[in-house]
């Protein structure tokens, strides 16, 4: 069983072994005693793919033997200074908790070691006056061993200091110890991690340059150089959907150059990379079940697919179509728990805001009954969805989609010239709709009609979102004034959705014996929510309804 703990910590450049002279911290405001722990020695084997994909984007993964944490170890960077670390036992293989938290980034690719690191750890714990440890400090003698890739066989060495932030403790702690370190003259260290480190002083000579992210990158490049040139049977199936899918009359060649800078074909593949990103980032939150982040994967997912079709004069739609499908039924396996979890909250707030007196029955026992039945299969059909290969198809057709763009001719053209017309097209769209739909009597068919309106105004907005990098100001008004007529088509839509949920309960508890009166109640109350909303349309749309791009 994995379970997780915040890191906070920092790191400074120490003195080859011994030399190092650490200031009284005694000294440093809110410490009131050091105490000597001795020395641990640790054995850290760090994985990473051939091509080093999780060490791109800042994650390690750890065997580590020694000391009170000896296990296995996965560490997400959360701020500068700060990661979650999630710890599964000691085993000889990659836990299966852990190997799925990795698969957005790893995908089918080998896991294999890649760096070896020793250190003799020696640790002093720093207390508050009532003797309550505040951080740990550690004087870190390391060695490293390259086990693959570029260097494979070449060793490094070096001392650093570790200052970790104690449970709970105020980070003020933090600041009082660096000052008195600065004064000792010890300085904050220019790698990120030991990993990173290890990555920049074994990688061969000429890819050396400095520590830090630039070396990371300098690392990543060369070891994909080398994976690249190594002979391969397979080609990942997203890949090859990606190609098939690519029909002769494209305007755009497959691997042409890259679009140039202020081009519409730059801006609007900078927009799809972000929302790729934040689909391979989110894949581990949502099965972590980290708070919004369902939510935030989904939205991703919407955005992306949004874009290939607004932008379908910038990028050929054989290709963005089929993945704009896969897209589709990944937000839609996303979308149960969220959806759920949207109507059940509005429910319980109807009965809290409804009079005592006017609760009758076992109301939020059969809410609750409701919901479990409703909502018992969800997490793990989610969980199945980003296990299934399909999602990994999916990833790979993304990829591939950004590395060989499928370009049209206006893809050259200057942004600002190509997104206006593409962004205006989406509005007019949305205006029509939320035409029809007004012209429509109340009842179904409007419900209907003004679910379409939602949809297109979702897609207006994320239109808009895409252009503000191109067009500034105009483009970002304009996408907070449709988010506002989309948040009020959807209350309306969650109020028809909540009306069939009311019912439902109310037939439910008429069958078991029941009092119904307070499910009836509530339905009106929707009903009267969802029609003061369509009476205030008009004057929200008219405020989105002149764009100015």
């Amino acid at each position: 069983m994995a379970e997780t703990k915040r890191e906070i910590e920092r790191k400074y450049e120490a003195e080859a072994g011994d030399r190092t002279k650490l200031p009284d911290l005694t000294k440093a405001s809110g410490v009131a005693s050091v105490e000597d722990r001795g020395v641990t020695e640790l054995d850290a084997v760090y994985y990473d793919t051939p091509d080093l994909r999780l060490a791109a984007d800042s994650l390690t993964l750890r065997r580590r033997t020694g000391g009170a944490d000896a296990g296995w170890h996965l560490k997400f960077p959360v701020a500068s200074g700060i990661r979650d670390e999630i710890r599964a036992p000691l085993s000889d293989t990659l836990p299966h908790a852990l190997a799925g938290l990795l698969r957005s980034r790893v995908r089918d690719a080998d896991v294999v070691p890649v760096v070896r690191l020793r250190s003799s750890r020696a640790v002093r714990h720093l207390h508050a006056e009532d003797g309550t440890m505040l951080a740990e400090l550690s004087l870190d003698t390391v060695r490293a061993e390259r086990l693959s890739g570029p260097g494979e066989g070449a060793t490094a060495a070096w001392t650093e200091i570790e200052v970790e932030l104690a449970d709970d403790a105020d980070e003020a702690v933090l600041d009082a110890v660096e000052k008195r370190l600065k004064k000792a003259g010890i300085r904050p260290s220019s790698a990120p991690s030991k990993l990173a480190r290890a990555l920049e002083e074994t990688v061969p000579e000429k890819g050396k340059g400095g520590a830090g992210k630039a070396a990371v990158t300098r690392a990543v490049k060369e070891a994909r150089r080398t994976a690249a040139a190594e002979p391969r049977d397979d080609v990942p199936a997203g890949k090859r959907i990606a190609k098939q899918a690519r029909g002769k009359d494209a305007d755009g060649p497959a691997g042409e150059a890259a679009p140039p800078s202020g081009s519409a074909g730059a801006a609007v593949l900078a927009y799809a990379q972000a929302q790729r990103d934040a689909l391979v980032a989110l894949d581990p939150a949502v099965r972590r079940d980290l708070p919004d982040s369902v939510h935030q994967m989904r939205v991703a997912c919407r955005r992306l697919r949004s874009a290939f079709k607004t932008y379908r004069k910038v990028l050929d739609r054989n290709v963005t179509d089929p993945i704009g499908a896969e897209l589709k039924w990944l937000a839609g396996e996303l979308g149960l728990a969220r959806d759920q979890e949207v109507l059940v909250a509005r429910l319980r707030a109807l009965l809290d805001d409804t009079p005592r007196p006017l609760l009758l029955g076992p109301l939020r026992n059969r809410l609750r009954t409701w919901d479990s039945a409703r909502s018992g299969g969800i997490r793990r059909r989610t969980l199945a969805a980003l296990d299934a290969k399909r999602y990994l198809v999916l990833l790979d057709a993304l990829d591939a989609l950004l590395a060989d763009p499928p370009l049209r001719k206006a893809a050259g053209r200057p942004a600002e010239d190509v997104l206006p017309k593409a962004v205006l097209k989406d509005h007019a769209r949305l205006a029509a709709a939320v035409d029809h739909a007004l012209a429509l009597d109340p009842g179904h068919d409007r419900d209907v009609a003004l679910h379409e309106a939602r949809k297109a105004a979702k897609r207006a907005r994320y239109a808009a979102e895409a252009a503000v990098p191109t067009l500034g100001k105009p483009a970002k008004k304009l996408a907070a004034r449709v988010k506002a007529v989309q948040s009020l088509l959807g209350d309306h839509q969650d109020s028809v959705v909540a009306r069939d949920a009311l019912r439902t309960l109310a037939v439910q508890a008429y069958s078991a014996g029941e009092n119904a009166f307070t499910w009836g109640l509530l339905y009106g109350r929707e009903e009267a929510a969802a029609a003061a909303g369509e009476r205030e349309l008009p004057d929200v749309w008219a405020a989105a309804a002149h764009p100015d791009l």
